[in-house]
């Protein structure tokens, strides 16, 4: 296989090559947690560069559960023309634009000012950052069930506007993973105890979502190969898993791995070769690859062309790119006319890990905003600039979402008031 191959999937619909520009979260909101501006220029830019697939950042289902401040929501039709921009955009060049549909569960900030929810009342463990998020509220059954109905709604909204596909996140510790791990599922009804139950949830978002999307939309799941956690999802239950997805129309399976506890997608796993130091997951996903009926595309680190190719050459069908194309979008195109291109953030070496993937995850965002504003991406920003940077915007747009939704509830309760009884 060649990374310039096109690869058909499950459902027909062709890749035009096998370069994904993974999922990056953006916070690039306007004020109705609709696509900005600013975000519509950062995707003309990656699809602008080659990419065969483009994948969302997050997209919420719901927007009382948000991943960060500036996250874009599609629960309703009311901003629908704005998405259906944003997917002329990001299909103008020929690739595929797929929308990551989210819930963060637990991993919500505590200041959004809005209850959190979970599998089980399993706060997270962040040492001294734990106070920033509250410990959840264990999910009822209906809450469970309200989450698979925005699930598909969102879905079918997504293929409303244009977008040719969703993906629907289960890692990185976000809500369907938490259903995932028995570390944060304690459950003992159906949603909890064997695997088979904590992955109930993700299995039934699945068949909601190609139960209200046509047949040629493509349908992706974002899987850990791992938790990286002591007693959490392993690699056993993720190949578990995918069995269990190769029953369904799943037309692709995104393997990443860690969260915000242990955010391996950001650093080095098991070995120290070259490869693996491209490649965090691609040992799991060799793993996974030998029982997936679907293709299956690594995420981590990867970011030069012969590593890209060594990907494939192990027969994994693409290879997703993330902090590589936030410092160059062009990254596709030139590894196509030969160009050596490797881009790269220099390591920040902190001694408070925490700390450190925080400023990891505010340097990659300082190169989406730079992109964004049709300038040059800043790869030796100092990362505690880029740190305290995203801190100043995150109060403003934190400040921003919880006007919106005190807007949203006097909303609702002046249609309440005025409606015939």
């Amino acid at each position: 296989m060649n990374l310039f191959d096109s690869l058909t999937l499950p459902n027909g619909s062709t890749l035009p090559n096998r370069i994904a520009k993974a999922a990056m979260e953006e916070n690039m909101a306007d004020t109705d947690h609709a696509p900005s501006e600013p975000l519509l220029r950062l995707y003309e830019a990656w699809a602008d560069g080659g990419s065969g697939l483009l994948i969302s950042g997050n997209v919420m289902v719901d927007r009382r559960a948000m991943t960060g401040p500036g996250g874009v929501v599609l629960e309703d039709e009311q901003q629908l023309a704005r998405f259906q921009r944003w997917a002329r955009i990001g299909r103008a060049k020929g690739a595929q634009f797929w929308l990551q549909i989210n819930h963060p569960g637990r991993q919500m900030q505590a200041n959004l000012g809005q209850p959190t929810w979970a599998p089980s009342a399993v706060p997270l463990e962040l040492g001294n950052l734990s106070k920033r998020f509250a410990t959840p509220q264990a999910m009822t059954e209906a809450m469970i069930e309200d989450v698979i109905e925005r699930f598909a709604r969102t879905a079918r909204l997504a293929e409303q506007a244009g977008f040719t596909g969703v993906e629907v996140h289960a890692a990185h510790g976000y809500l369907l993973n938490q259903f995932l791990s028995p570390l944060t599922n304690q459950r003992s009804d159906q949603w909890g105890g064997s695997l088979e139950n904590r992955a109930r949830l993700l299995l039934e978002i699945v068949k909601a979502v190609r139960g209200v999307v046509s047949p040629g939309f493509a349908v992706a799941v974002k899987l850990n190969s791992a938790d990286f956690q002591r007693g959490g999802f392993s690699a056993d239950d993720a190949q578990q898993v995918v069995r269990l997805l190769n029953e369904l129309d799943v037309d692709l399976v995104e393997l990443s791995g860690g969260s915000y506890e242990a955010p391996a997608m950001q650093g080095q796993t098991r070995d120290g070769r070259t490869l693996a130091r491209e490649a965090y997951f691609l040992e799991f996903a060799r793993e996974i690859r030998a029982v997936a009926h679907m293709p299956i595309m690594v995420t981590g680190g990867i970011r030069r062309a012969p590593i890209a190719q060594d990907v494939l050459a192990s027969g994994i069908e693409m290879v997703g790119i993330g902090t590589a194309l936030a410092i160059e979008p062009n990254l596709p195109r030139d590894w196509q006319l030969g160009l050596g291109s490797a881009p790269q953030l220099p390591p920040i070496t902190w001694k408070n890990k925490v700390l450190a993937s925080l400023a990891n995850m505010a340097v990659v965002k300082y190169q989406l905003h730079k992109l964004s504003q049709g300038r040059d991406s800043q790869p030796g920003v100092s990362p505690l600039w880029a740190l305290l940077t995203q801190q100043v915007k995150d109060i403003f747009r934190t400040r921003q979402y919880r006007r919106w939704m005190t807007q949203r509830a006097a909303g609702r309760d002046q249609n309440v008031s005025t409606s015939p009884s």
